[in-house]
């Protein structure tokens, strides 16, 4: 730890000093992390940054929340007392290196998270935009529209990873918690798209795996395969409307994560658990680690300062136990107004529902939450929040810990990410 520390620390001061004027424009086909980053969601096969040469940015992004929630239940004890204050600050480290014209590496590493008291890598992976460093100008019809992405990597299962939390990364979220149902998961695999007039495709095929391993267990993992098919169009000045739909299938894993992939941990510290070990609290996972298919669309329309993201998923799978599938559906609802000079202030609410068969009751159950609340870019690097969440179960066994259980209460949270 102590090695990784002093690395780290001579790359960022290696890079203060030579990258002084760094800017995300140096890099092609890049998001950047700030506010300019916002509603952007696959590279844009558009890019006026000239290659010149190798260029390394480094940056991070860091989060703090003060929480001042409550919950309860109607289990007497089964929920720990919970009181207002700060959580854990989380931070990344992320290192991007534009290699050759059109060929650009990605890694991110956690700093700190929840879940891991030592620093550890997310994932990281290559993108091909040009294929430059082949012969100069070859296949650059085709590469006009093609991107390949190959890694051990965050796969493209719908829209709402684009918009989520991810540890100290927070700031292309509008609110502090992500969905409920969080389909996010990092596999070793790669991804081709093919993007023109705004029309999107991409297929992609992974090892179906989370932590990598030769050792055959009793449940042989196979591949699985994620696509996605879209229509992206600024109509107008003021208008951009984006809908599209995608799927991830896996025949057979024993311990597929497309649900519990993120090892970060969720915001809502301690609400809704009789564990301090458990870093997912306020989430739900539907328990499927087996024969996993889902489907999601995502509607995205935004009309000058007025924003609506929708989410509709189905999703079905068993666990490695059970002999027959289940079903959760999820709904999701965002309505923002930015405003101001540069839209650095917003207010919104977002609605998301799961409902479907718990694993081992049979019980058809339903999880509800609300968030209602704004942020302010105080700059284009800094991002300050504040929400009110209220989430509630339903249909669970009595004698459940969920029965009966809410938590509800403010969330304020500082974002810096540059």
């Amino acid at each position: 730890m102590k090695r990784l520390v002093i690395l780290f620390t001579a790359l960022m001061i290696w890079g203060t000093g030579s990258l002084q004027a760094q800017d995300s424009r140096e890099l092609q086909y890049f998001r950047a992390p700030d506010q300019t980053g916002l509603n952007q969601f696959e590279p844009s096969k558009e890019s006026d940054t000239p290659y010149d040469g190798f260029n390394l940015r480094i940056s991070g992004s860091n989060t703090l929340q003060f929480q001042a929630l409550d919950h309860e239940s109607n289990t007497a004890g089964a929920l720990h007392e919970i009181g207002p204050n700060f959580n854990l600050a989380t931070s990344n480290l992320d290192i991007d290196a534009q290699l050759h014209n059109g060929l650009r590496m990605h890694l991110r590493t956690y700093l700190s998270s929840r879940h891991h008291s030592e620093a550890w890598v997310k994932g990281g992976y290559l993108q091909i935009d040009r294929l430059d460093f082949i012969e100069q100008g070859f296949a650059s019809e085709l590469m006009d529209n093609v991107t390949i992405k190959v890694g051990h990597m965050e796969i493209n299962y719908g829209d709402a990873h684009f918009r989520r939390s991810d540890n100290g990364q927070a700031i292309f979220n509008p609110f502090v918690g992500n969905y409920l149902m969080d389909s996010f998961a990092t596999e070793v695999g790669g991804e081709v798209y093919w993007q023109q007039d705004g029309f999107l495709f991409m297929a992609g095929v992974t090892n179906g795996k989370l932590n990598q391993s030769v050792v055959d267990s009793q449940i042989m993992t196979r591949p699985s395969v994620v696509g996605k098919i879209g229509l992206d169009r600024q109509l107008d000045q003021d208008l951009r409307v984006r809908l599209t739909g995608s799927v991830y299938h896996t025949s057979q894993s024993g311990g597929n994560t497309l649900y519990t992939g993120d090892r970060a941990g969720a915001r809502y510290y301690n609400v809704m658990t009789a564990s301090t070990a458990d870093f997912r609290t306020g989430r739900w996972n539907p328990a499927f680690n087996n024969e996993v298919t889902a489907f999601m669309l995502n509607p995205f329309v935004k009309y000058q300062g007025l924003e609506f993201f929708g989410l509709i998923e189905q999703a079905s799978g068993k666990s490695a136990a059970e002999a027959d599938r289940r079903a959760f559906t999820q709904l999701g609802a965002e309505l923002l107004y930015r405003f101001g000079t540069a839209e650095q202030i917003y207010l919104g609410g977002r609605y998301n529902l799961v409902t479907g068969e718990e694993i081992g009751s049979g019980l058809d159950v339903d999880v509800t939450r609300i968030n209602v609340g704004g942020g302010w870019f105080m700059t284009r690097n800094v991002l300050a929040k504040l929400e009110y969440v209220t989430q509630k179960y339903d249909g669970f066994a009595t004698g459940s810990l969920y029965d009966g259980g809410t938590f509800n209460g403010l969330m304020l949270e500082a974002v810096i990410s540059f």
